[in-house]
């Protein structure tokens, strides 16, 4: 057993929910039992505002993609009543494959939460992900099939809409990314879009820059400075200050035999020019496993300009990667970073990225980790199986 509580891990699976819990000293680690055992859960998310409510984004095999909410950490659940959807009689014929991304909305605006499916649907909650209507202003834009990749989906898990990002000064301005698509903003509270891809580039395309057809695989917002954002994308690690509105490729920095190709990317919380990646093999066939089988982190703490590797305690050689969602960290003195990979295993930092331990293993392929900071009274999984069957 674990001693004083400490960092609260929400590990989503290929095969469910495991929520890890660590002491004050993170060092002890404790896995509970699954939630949803057998189902994927792509991704779950505790609202930050009131430290209570955990949202789950599931696709179960006989409700098929749905969001579950907790308020007491995963002993009970309940289904939303009305999940994220298009509307009836979609003139494309669109109908939800997966609930992909979580997002709770503005801290002005308690009980709003956003999700992003695939295809790539934008959808909004009011009242803490019970019921769930379209952002019609996205959905039904003049330009979403052109934007959007619809009807083909050429990514392995279908194209999605993630990284739904609201700046912490105004609940009405949004950045969404699209696999694939690109980075796109609103400022009238998902009314209306557009493109914010300037300087990135798409080597997959003809047109080498161009407006909109970009493939982001994570876009980050800093709390304390959000007019920069970051972003890993297919073609490489960017920054932004959003005054410029144009993307720089700071990735290149990275060592050449590594590249800047991967899925994630994080933010140190108080300090906005720290980052973290972890690059992949972006080699034609896409193998997506570390370079050479060597995985590391890598981290700038100059915005870019230079980056450090982080393998120690790390295996010398291990063909996994990391998913877009499953890599995070805590915000303690010394900040912690954790992620998880695609061969079931967690790993933590407690020194910022430098030294490296693994705290779980034998998990099934890991989609997403997320930190949780409980409420008082809302931890404890003993005994919760989450089988949807009887939520």
């Amino acid at each position: 057993m674990v001693g004083a509580p400490g960092p609260v891990l929400l590990v989503g699976t290929r095969k469910g929910l495991f929520v890890v819990t660590g002491d004050d000293t993170r060092t002890a680690w404790e896995i509970g039992p699954p939630h949803f055992l057998g189902h994927i859960a792509q991704h779950a998310v505790v609202d930050p505002r009131d430290g209570r409510r955990l949202l789950l984004a599931a696709s179960t095999g006989h409700l098929g993609p749905t969001v579950f909410h907790s308020d007491d950490l995963g002993r009970t659940w309940a289904e939303a009543s009305r999940p994220p959807a298009f509307r009836a009689g979609d003139p494309l014929g669109r109908s939800v494959n997966s609930v992909f991304w979580l997002s709770p909305g503005h801290r002005e605006q308690p009980g709003v939460w956003y999700a992003g499916g695939s295809p790539q649907g934008l959808f909004r909650s009011a009242d803490g992900g019970d019921t769930w209507d379209p952002v019609d202003g996205w959905n039904d834009h003049p330009l979403w099939a052109t934007w959007a990749e619809w009807p083909e989906q050429n990514t392995p898990d279908g194209s999605m809409l993630h990284s739904i990002n609201i700046d912490p000064r105004d609940p009405d301005h949004l950045y969404i990314g699209l696999s694939s698509g690109g980075v796109f903003e609103s400022t009238d509270g998902g009314s209306d879009w557009r493109p914010l891809n300037a300087g990135c580039e798409a080597a997959f395309m003809v047109e080498l820059e161009p407006e909109f057809g970009h493939d982001p695989h994570c876009v980050r917002l800093h709390p304390l400075r959000p007019d920069r954002l970051y972003q890993q994308n297919h073609c490489g690690v960017y920054r932004m200050e959003r005054a410029e509105g144009r993307w720089i490729r700071i990735g290149e920095q990275l060592p050449a035999e590594v590249g800047d190709i991967g899925f994630p990317i994080e933010l140190h919380p108080r300090d906005p020019d720290t980052a973290w990646v972890f690059p992949m093999d972006g080699s034609d066939v896409w193998p997506r496993t570390s370079p050479d089988g060597r995985p590391a982190v890598y981290v700038t703490r100059d915005a870019g300009d230079t980056w450090t590797r982080g393998d120690t305690g790390l295996p010398d050689r291990a063909w996994f990667t990391v998913k877009r969602q499953a890599m995070t960290v805590d915000d303690e003195a010394t900040v912690g970073v954790y992620f998880g990979t695609t061969s079931g295993e967690v790993w933590a930092s407690r020194d910022e990225g430098n030294g490296w331990e693994c705290i779980a293993r034998h998990l099934p392929e890991i989609y997403s980790v997320e930190l949780a900071r409980p409420a008082p009274g809302a931890s404890g999984t003993s005994g919760a199986s989450g089988d949807p069957s009887s939520s």
